[in-house]
């Protein structure tokens, strides 16, 4: 006859075989697709989650980074929601073109992906370059074209005016133009390491290094510009009016111009966490992904 013991040992193996299984059993594939533009542009994708679902969290990255930096938000969100992770144009896997590189296009880039992969109830996270892609998409289809926004660790650009309105950014910013045109890799070396503040053993460094690089030199410079300085995005911040989360470094050299922009957004608080570089969701995930997780949680029951 087993001891109490040894009838509690074999209680709890079971469990964890049984929880093991269930795990196992109902964590979603990551699939791995292209999608066609209206344009001809094919954009790379990364999704995982129920297929077919109408409510989808898409994830955008920042400028020439690639989309498998959210792969721990994808493996931790796909079982509650359906996860969406792309290249933007000249990014990464997706197609390389010399015009048109700017956040309005690539708007229209994610609308034509939107409608393929049957997407009409998105919950848009733009990151860095990302946000200013995701604004333009607002500004372009209207805010009821979303069930939520989420802005990570960056402001929407106030345009030529950023010139005026944050001088020490925009200098920096103009001034490392030149590094980076005449040394491409070693400026994309650094600019990768500079993402973080903690070591990340786990991700390979120089892969995503060699994503940056699959850019051309001369259309990152493009992007940048028209990123920064191109537009003036702010004007349909104030009439967003779906949820919004603005998120980022406590340490950002923006924090005001975020704080500033969460003000100007109707019911929109932001949150703020310590002890990360720009890649936040990176840096502190579980921080972030609980910051994320709550505001879905808070968001309307998608339309039927």
């Amino acid at each position: 006859m087993p001891t109490n013991r040894n009838v509690v040992r074999t209680a709890l193996f079971l469990s964890f075989l049984l929880g093991t299984a269930f795990a196992q059993q109902h964590t979603p594939e990551l699939r791995e697709d292209y999608v066609t533009t209206t344009t001809g542009i094919r954009i790379h994708c990364l999704e995982s989650g129920e297929h077919g679902s109408k409510r989808v969290l898409v994830v955008i990255p920042g400028w020439r980074l690639p989309a498998f930096l959210w792969n721990e938000q994808i493996k931790k969100f796909a079982p509650i929601i359906r996860v969406v992770a792309f290249d933007p144009r000249s990014q990464g896997k997706s197609t390389k073109v010399s015009e048109n590189n700017t956040p309005e296009a690539r708007a229209q880039d994610l609308h034509d992906l939107l409608n393929m992969l049957g997407i009409s109830d998105p919950i848009l996270v733009g990151w860095s370059q990302g946000a200013q892609d995701v604004a333009a998409y607002i500004q372009q289809f209207g805010a009821d074209s979303v069930a939520g926004v989420v802005f990570v660790d960056t402001a929407v650009s106030a345009g030529p005016t950023e010139i005026e309105i944050a001088r020490p950014f925009s200098k920096i910013i103009l001034s490392e133009i030149s590094d980076y045109a005449s040394h491409p890799k070693e400026f994309s070396a650094g600019m990768v390491q500079s993402l973080f503040k903690k070591p990340h053993p786990e991700l390979d460094m120089q892969q995503i290094v060699q994503s940056t690089l699959e850019t051309p030199t001369e259309t990152g410079i493009a992007m940048l510009v028209s990123d920064i300085f191109g537009v003036d995005r702010r004007s349909g911040l104030t009439k967003l009016k779906k949820p919004t989360l603005v998120i980022g470094s406590s340490e950002s050299p923006l924090i005001e111009f975020e704080k500033e922009m969460a003000a100007s957004i109707p019911g929109t608080k932001p949150v703020f966490i310590g002890g990360t570089g720009h890649a936040v969701f990176i840096d502190e995930p579980q921080r972030f992904n609980t910051a994320l997780k709550n505001f879905l949680q808070s968001l309307p029951p998608a339309p039927r």
